[in-house]
């Protein structure tokens, strides 16, 4: 991977650490003191560990923030040849965890990272003692907007996500409420500007698990089980309503299924919470971690 554009590097200054993991090195930030509480922060597709760069700012004074490139993303390798299925992201995860010793992390989690990190906690429960969840899901829809559906079609999801960039590229601007500034939708879209550096963001697309037959299916469904036993655990749920993706839906099924979280819900925010709203994040995120001290 090339090195960042200048207008970029100040949005992300940080240097990064490498571990190696099933498909290849997998990159992570690892910012603050390390004996500090824990923040892990999991993306989702098609964004990167840049995405949660005002967390990384703005608690990493006195937190531990551990964000990792999911293998294929950001600044982890990208094999053409690996699975990329959600139990492999999950196996990666859970290196990553076990590399470090983290222990009573708080899971900060968007879009794929939901499934991806709520695998971790149904696995590993003893080492997550609480969850922000934004924008996701980690159980079964069977919604999926047709834009998203449409690249699963064989060969065309090929040509447009992977050829045209036809889902980065459009994620800057349909993904948003708010709209992204020159410099922030080419951090966005650095690490995916090739065909070759594109395989994540189909093969995330391609293993959504919508039926029984497919291959991520029944991890879905143990996460999804999983759940139950994380009741117990704080969880604030902060959610961008105006999200063609994960719809106010998603966010009442989280809601029932653990309703004793706190929630805020922004219908002026879309699906990059991050970025349409950093500060309601931050700022929400700081009251209920001061509650958990």
């Amino acid at each position: 991977m090339k090195q960042l554009p200048d207008n970029v590097r100040p949005l992300y200054p940080w240097q990064g650490h490498k571990i190696a993991v099933d498909g290849g090195a997998l990159h992570y930030l690892d910012e603050g003191p390390r004996d500090g509480p824990v923040l892990l922060c999991l993306h989702g597709n098609p964004t990167w560990s840049f995405y949660w760069r005002e967390v990384v700012k703005r608690f990493s004074d006195r937190f531990r923030v551990v964000v990792p490139d999911h293998i294929g993303c950001g600044l982890s390798d990208k094999p053409q040849d690996w699975g990329y299925r959600l139990g492999d992201h999950v196996a990666n995860v859970e290196r990553l965890v076990e590399h470090l010793d983290l222990r009573h992390i708080t899971l900060v989690v968007h879009d794929w990272g939901g499934a991806i990190g709520m695998g971790l906690a149904t696995r590993q429960p003893d080492r997550v003692k609480a969850a922000v969840v934004t924008n996701t899901a980690a159980f079964r829809s069977p919604d999926i907007p047709p834009s998203i559906a449409s690249c699963r079609i064989p060969l065309v999801g090929p040509l447009a996500v992977r050829a045209l960039n036809g889902f980065a590229w459009v994620a800057t601007w349909k993904a948003t409420a708010q709209g992204l500034s020159r410099d922030v939708k080419d951090g966005l879209l650095h690490p995916y500007d090739s065909w070759a550096n594109r395989i994540a963001t189909l093969r995330f697309v391609e293993d959504i698990p919508l039926k029984p037959s497919h291959p991520s299916y029944d991890t879905l469904v143990e996460i999804e089980r999983g759940l139950a036993g994380l009741t117990d655990r704080p969880m604030l749920i902060l959610w961008g309503d105006d999200d063609f993706c994960f719809t106010p839906t998603f966010r009442q099924e989280w809601q029932r299924r653990f309703p004793d979280a706190q929630v805020q819900a922004w219908d002026d925010v879309g699906h990059y919470v991050m970025e349409d709203a950093p500060d309601r994040v931050v700022g929400a995120m700081e009251t209920f971690l001061e509650g958990l001290a």
